[in-house]
């Protein structure tokens, strides 16, 4: 006996009910004829991860619940076909709302449908609060257990219903366990960090070791503003041993064979191959830059292209993300840009395809000198003109941005935004920061990685080798060099990620041979900063903090260690 299971590895759109619904019901349809009798449906797939504070809004909580009858009015004809649908719901307490936001009314629930009938809906019942989430803003916890009967009559399956942290948790499997369960099925929305699916699948592993169960573990696709959703769903044996994986950062209808044998159930599936953390991030990349665009409705890009690294490999996503039809280069010369800087930048150009254009910045320049000469008269130049350069840029790219609706790509790196090596209004001017959570040292390995291995099989190495080997500089002024001013990127990476990251302090960070010079440079430039980062465009999260919402540190403040 066997019960086919479905996993709906598919890429939502938060707010878009009529469309999730719709997913929902063709995925079904799709797995019922192929033989599947289980669909599992990501965490919270009717209304989308993770919809924020439309959660508050009463109106959006009754279209979900309208959403979710309508897929189980669409799929009451397909016979044995049980479906787990995610949603918010709405809690109600003698027949009324709570109106504050302090006091949510909901839960974060999973519907399980069959036949057109509810058989029972599950409350999430461990909620996260750390990193990105902020579950208790929105959602209470549950408290009970969910096991329901899956599967043809030959071939039922006692199942336990979990959502996502409830599996990183002792309690939740094993109590499903003592009701009856036979195998798990975890639903989840657990957004992308290097290294993150092969945390998932060694928690998960202690997870059925423990409770003696074999595992389903549903995942989300796609790329919501900051955050990334990879996919990566996978089966567990009830000794650990994986069964099957599904591929990353792809959709994909992942099918799971339960075999009923003595010993208890079997699962069996197609094992996708570990990937290298590197494809994993630049796939990261490129699905997030490909869904802002796509979801927000953009109908291309603008790169202001410097000749610089950073500039190179937010080019080289962009393209691989939209194509090259969608993406357009600017290179903007100053009077310090170097030859070797338009040349590297036109090669590029012309290696992937892309409209380029040059606009020399050189008028305007002039022009902002003489208007400001009688008020800077007797003073030196300083910062004050290099970000004049930087802010002429910013404005000619969004001047592009408002005539051809199409969004520019800011190119800075964590580097730079945690030390504040940009200029607000100039080179942080745009819609969506690329990589922004790309240490410089990441950057230029991922710029390597990515002229290594060639996803379209065109043979074409997109970022010029000069490119990489260049010492990186802003070319504001003759001859600079980043490192005139910060500790080499080796350095300054690690003391970023030590304190930034990982929360260590400066003489933890001193204990461990670095510089106290440096240590106390960079952490200071990371606090004075703060300012500049909360006018940052959104930006892609990668690594397990991110200057975003993982970092909510106050603009004023005195601390120091």
């Amino acid at each position: 006996m066997t019960l086919r299971i479905c996993v709906a590895q598919l890429n939502f759109v938060v707010g878009d009910l009529a469309g999730n619904a719709q997913k929902i019901i063709t995925a079904a349809r799709q797995a019922h004829a192929a033989g599947a009798r289980l669909l599992l449906t990501p965490e919270l797939s009717i209304c989308g991860y993770a919809a924020e504070d439309l959660f508050f809004r009463p109106a959006f909580i009754a279209a979900c619940d309208d959403a979710v009858k309508t897929v189980a009015h669409e799929l009451a004809g397909l016979k044995d076909m049980t479906v787990v649908v995610g949603h918010p719901a709405a809690v109600r307490a003698g027949g009324t709302r709570s109106r504050s936001v302090s006091a949510p009314n909901r839960i974060n629930a999973a519907t399980v449908l069959c036949e057109g009938r509810v058989l029972a809906t599950y409350a999430k019942r461990e909620l996260p609060n750390y990193q990105v989430f902020d579950e208790r803003r929105y959602f209470v916890p549950g408290n009970d257990v969910c096991v329901f009967e899956a599967g043809p009559a030959d071939a039922r399956v006692k199942v336990g219903l979990l959502i996502c942290e409830d599996a990183w948790y002792e309690a939740p499997a094993r109590e499903a366990r003592a009701a009856g369960a036979e195998l798990l099925a975890v639903i989840n929305a657990s957004p992308f960090h290097v290294g993150k699916g092969s945390e998932r699948e060694a928690m998960m592993r202690l997870r059925v070791l423990d409770c003696g169960l074999p595992l389903v573990y549903a995942h989300l696709v796609g790329g919501q503003d900051e955050v990334v959703f990879e996919g990566h769903s996978f089966a567990l044996q009830a000794d650990g041993a994986l069964a099957a994986r599904a591929p990353s950062f792809v959709e994909d209808l992942f099918d799971v064979q339960a075999e009923c044998e003595v010993a208890g159930l079997r699962l069996q599936g197609a094992v996708e191959p570990e990937r290298s953390a590197d494809a994993d991030l630049w796939d990261a990349l490129v699905l997030g830059v490909r869904d802002y665009l796509g979801k927000n409705g953009f109908p291309g890009a603008i790169i202001g292209l410097s000749g610089g690294i950073d500039s190179a490999l937010v080019l080289a996503i962009a393209v691989d993300a939209l194509g090259p039809g969608r993406v357009r280069a600017v290179m903007m010369p100053s009077p310090y840009t170097a030859d070797i800087s338009w040349i590297d930048a036109r090669d590029m150009a012309q290696r992937l395809g892309v409209q380029y254009d040059e606009i020399s910045i050189v008028p305007e320049f002039e022009a902002f000198r003489a208007s400001l000469a009688q008020e800077f008269k007797g003073l030196p130049e300083d910062a004050t003109e290099e970000n004049i350069q930087a802010r002429i840029r910013g404005t000619l790219l969004m001047a592009l941005s408002n005539k051809s609706g199409r969004i520019v790509l800011t190119t800075g790196n964590k580097s730079e935004m945690a030390t504040g090596y940009c200029t607000l209004y100039g080179d942080m001017a745009g819609g969506f920061a690329v990589i922004k959570d790309l240490a410089k040292t990441t950057v230029f390995r991922l710029a390597r990685w990515r002229n290594a291995h060639d996803p379209h099989g065109r043979g074409i190495n997109p970022i010029p080798e000069r490119i990489i080997t260049r010492p990186p500089s802003a070319e504001l002024r003759p001859d600079q060099k980043d490192q005139d001013s910060l500790p080499e990127y080796e350095v300054l990476d690690a003391i970023v990620e030590r304190y930034m990251e990982n929360d260590q302090g400066i003489e933890d960070i001193v204990a461990q041979g670095y510089a106290r010079a440096d240590v106390e440079k960079v952490t200071r430039l990371i606090k004075l900063n703060e300012y500049k980062r909360r006018q940052a465009p959104v930006g892609i999260r990668v690594t397990h903090r991110s200057f975003g919402k993982d970092w909510r540190y106050p603009i004023t403040n005195k601390f120091r260690a």
